[in-house]
């Protein structure tokens, strides 16, 4: 069957790579539903739905669906102008009531608006004011979220689910066939510039040699998700052009942290400094470092020069754990109280370059003793075994700018602690001091701290930090990688003629 759907997907990407009116996107995402919550990311991608708030390259905060905002001297109540004179796909209006209908809508479903101190949203003269339970000086960046997209009334069943994708992008949908493909063509009625390119389409692709074939062939006019292989045999031939960008995305490994074996901070400092950091960077990723902290350079103000830098010690792993009590078998695993330091380390496909990390992650804890089964399945089983306690550890790609301030991911992850953020820890104090970051009266001194606590009790264990790889096809014209992966950026390319 799987097999069946790549094909399919390929036809299709096929047929319409060589319509010259057509820019086609090819990815690993499937299409789940006309659902916001869920697949709302590759219709704000696609230019298809908009959101308040925008974000610019550096992260600062630019007008989407409203002009400008401000809040009451004592951060309770927000309040957004709305954009004049923007119709929905269906030709209605987008009016404050239609714009409070869809936010309460997203505020009900799982997103980072369902967690944000928000008691009501209302519509008023050309504006839409939020009332809080407490000051929340982040609120414009959750607005930014793709979850918090702005859909026509029609877009929704009587139970608040999406039904069809009634957006006000550039963009409207034609075609819709979850969980493949997606076609659109130029709103006419588009409040901003005219897109040069009148229809764009994506396909769903699930395996990376068959994106990479389609890059490679000209099939497809931009291919994200390539392994560093495809990367290096694209970079070889005239056939794309490989773009690359760093974004704030890092490569970690979420350990449970409740676990008897991983329990002590030391233990995760132990595997910490197993990791060859610039091994797997250079060699695998093909990226030009690893991370030596969580918080990635391209999110600006969170990401601190001053901390010390992972390092890889193998030396001194096997000391720390030596002194917690492990002692070498015959075959060199470790063990302690006659069981065998042996974990599961579950990771996920849809990003390749994850199971090609998690086989030298195997062979650099089994030099430090500890050995490594691999289960290559669904991402969904991360969470699944986050909220269970069967997780051992996860390696995963967290992304801290779909929300245009890592605050948001911040609070997610550890105050509480998320089902992608740390696992069987938790820290009161980076609870309060994310907290008081999301309030607005927490600066730089609560996110050097909140950045210091977890490099040393590494609830998490970052590895790489990310860089966001495109495949482009010749003839494209006025690519731009947006760091924050909230678009693609379509409506500003050229087809050449």
């Amino acid at each position: 069957m799987k097999r069946t759907l790549i094909f399919a997907a390929l036809l299709a990407a096929t047929s319409l790579a060589q319509a010259d009116d057509t820019l086609d996107v090819v990815a690993q995402f499937e299409i789940q539903s006309p659902e916001p919550s869920t697949s709302g990311y590759i219709f704000t991608r696609m230019g298809v739905t908009e959101t308040l708030t925008n974000a610019d390259p550096e992260g600062q905060f630019t007008p989407g669906l409203a002009t400008d905002w401000s809040t009451s001297d004592d951060g309770l109540t927000w309040t957004f102008a709305l954009r004049e004179g923007v119709m929905f796909h269906d030709g209605t209006e987008m009016t404050p009531e239609a714009a409070a209908n869809a936010l309460t809508i997203a505020q009900g479903k799982p997103g980072p608006l369902s967690d944000a101190p928000v008691e009501a949203i209302q519509a008023g003269d050309g504006v839409v004011m939020f009332t809080l339970s407490e000051p929340f000086a982040a609120l414009p960046a959750y607005l930014a979220h793709y979850s918090a997209q702005i859909l026509a009334p029609g877009a929704y069943g009587p139970d608040g689910a999406g039904v069809e994708i009634i957006g006000t992008g550039p963009y409207k949908v034609t075609e819709l066939a979850p969980p493949l493909s997606l076609k659109a063509e130029t709103f006419a009625d588009y409040w901003g510039p005219a897109p040069n390119v009148p229809n764009v389409s994506y396909a769903a692709v699930s395996r990376v040699e068959t994106r990479a074939l389609m890059a490679e062939s000209g099939e497809a006019d931009f291919v994200f998700g390539l392994d560093p292989a495809s990367v290096a045999r694209l970079d070889a031939t005239e056939a794309a052009t490989v773009h690359s960008v760093a974004i704030p995305r890092t490569l970690l490994l979420k350990v449970n942290a409740g676990h008897p074996f991983l329990t002590e901070p030391e233990t995760r400092q132990a595997l910490s400094l197993a990791i060859d950091r610039e091994g797997i960077a250079k060699a695998v990723l093909r990226y030009p470092e690893g991370a030596t902290q969580l918080f990635p350079p391209a999110v600006g103000e969170w990401h601190d020069e001053t901390l010390d830098p992972l390092a890889h010690d193998p030396e001194a792993a096997k000391a720390l754990l030596a002194d917690l009590g492990w002692e070498a078998g015959g075959d060199g695993i470790l063990t302690r109280d006659g069981e065998r330091f042996a974990l599961t380390l579950t990771t996920y496909p849809d990003r390749p370059e994850l199971p090609l990390v998690a086989s030298v992650l195997e062979q650099q804890f089994r030099a430090i003793g500890v050995e490594l089964s691999i289960n290559t399945t669904n991402s969904s089983e991360i969470s699944s075994g986050h909220a269970d306690g069967s997780l051992d550890l996860g390696l995963i790609a967290r992304n801290f700018g779909l929300i245009p301030n890592p605050v948001g991911t911040v609070l997610s992850d550890y105050a509480p602690t998320g089902d992608w953020g740390a696992m069987g820890w938790q820290n009161d104090e980076i609870a309060e001091l994310a907290r008081s970051v999301g309030r607005g009266d927490g600066g730089a001194d609560a996110r050097a701290r909140i950045a210091e606590i977890l490099q040393a009790e590494l609830p998490i264990i970052p590895i790489a930090w990310y860089r966001q790889t495109l495949a482009v096809a010749e003839g494209v014209e006025g690519t731009v990688i947006d760091p924050w992966e909230r678009t693609f950026g379509l409506q500003d390319l050229k087809l050449a003629q």
